[in-house]
């Protein structure tokens, strides 16, 4: 019924937190229909929401819920996820066929959703050897701009989403909600070290928030590693995953984010303090450089990225807020996470990554 023989009895603990296997074949035998095969393992990659891989007769399934013992807020609110999935299961954007939505805490103890499981590869640390081509290796990066160009041109209101977020003051909110995560993460950790370096980007973020900007919808987390090529050649986007972020805004804050992921030939090593959060292998020149990438973008959806210093910057800042509360969670003894400690360097690495962008050191 589940694939945790051989797990460590923490391992184990943890599985039967997040999944009773009992009730949740009661109620999918309910919903689904009785069947004879039926198991449930625990994927463990990713650091929000739970996923657990089922496999129910003939049907490959993914549930989708929050980590035991939290509330449901904006960051592990799966029914929300759901709510975008489902809304675009008839649109241009890649998503995976939404199955289930159950808000019935008896189940499992939370919300949580059901979609159909894709095939393909999740590019982390390298690529397939099937991409490992000229040819494919450009198509990479322009399947993942295509992707993106997608969900900007989705029509909201058609799709039931106009009430999805606040556009209005989106970017500005967007600088002092990770502000203020910063500031939260330094009263802490300024016992350690200090970053003064992340008080000038603030600075600077806070003076040079653009005016206007479109609104569409906005995934929040968008990058190579949350879309899944389908296999086979040529490269292809089969599915988009991780939209628990997913709001109305400013599509430039997506574009930004997927560009600090992505690296340039000739830009600077990333410090092995911050390895974890940076894959490197595009970085190859048989692949499309950001330039090209924007280029692309602003062919696909008319719109022009007039302000990428600001763009890119935000989202590296964002990146050294997440990496300073983990360090705070560190410190403070809520994590035994091996990536952690280092963002006792690895947070004003970033903080410096920052700044060359801002200073133009780090071009597009």
């Amino acid at each position: 019924m589940s694939d945790t023989e051989g797990a460590s009895d923490a391992e184990q603990a943890y599985f039967e937190r997040i999944v009773d296997t009992e009730a949740l074949e009661a109620y999918f035998a309910d919903q689904l229909g009785p069947v004879d095969e039926y198991e449930v393992h625990h994927h463990q990659e990713g650091h929000s929401n739970e996923t657990l891989f089922v496999t129910w007769g003939e049907r490959e399934l993914v549930i989708r819920r929050p980590p035991p013992g939290e509330v449901a807020d904006t960051a592990h609110d799966v029914l929300r996820e759901y709510r975008v999935i489902d809304a675009l299961q008839d649109t241009q954007v890649r998503v995976p066929p939404t199955v289930l939505a159950c808000e019935d805490h008896s189940i499992l103890g939370s919300d949580f959703y059901v979609m159909e499981r894709v095939g393909g590869d999740v590019l982390r640390a390298e690529e397939p050897e099937r991409f490992a081509r000229p040819e494919h290796r450009e198509r990479i990066g322009a399947e993942l701009v295509d992707g993106l160009a997608e969900i900007h041109g989705v029509d909201y209101e058609a799709v039931g989403l106009a009430e999805f977020g606040y556009p209005p003051g989106f970017t500005e909110r967007q600088v002092e909600r990770w502000s203020e995560q910063l500031t939260w993460a330094f009263s802490v950790t300024v016992e350690e070290r200090e970053v003064p370096v992340l008080y000038d980007v603030m600075e600077w973020l806070t003076e040079n928030v653009p005016e206007d900007s479109p609104t569409t919808l906005v995934h929040g987390d968008y990058k190579l590693d949350n879309v899944l090529f389908a296999p086979g050649t040529p490269p292809e986007i089969a599915a988009v995953f991780d939209w628990e972020m997913s709001t109305l805004g400013d599509p430039f804050t997506d574009l930004g984010w997927m560009l600090s992921y992505w690296w340039d030939a000739d830009d600077p090593a990333p410090p092995a303090s911050t390895d974890t959060l940076a894959t490197t292998f595009m970085a190859d020149e048989e692949y499309a450089t950001r330039r090209e990438l924007v280029e692309r973008y602003e062919e696909l959806t008319e719109h022009e990225f007039g302000h990428d210093r600001f763009y890119r910057a935000l989202a590296v800042y964002k990146l050294a807020g997440l990496g300073e509360m983990f360090f705070r969670r560190y410190l403070e003894g809520n994590s035994d996470d091996p990536m952690y400690p280092k963002m006792e360097s690895g947070v004003p690495a970033l903080g410096e990554r920052a700044m060359r962008i801002i200073e133009g050191e780090e071009p597009l």
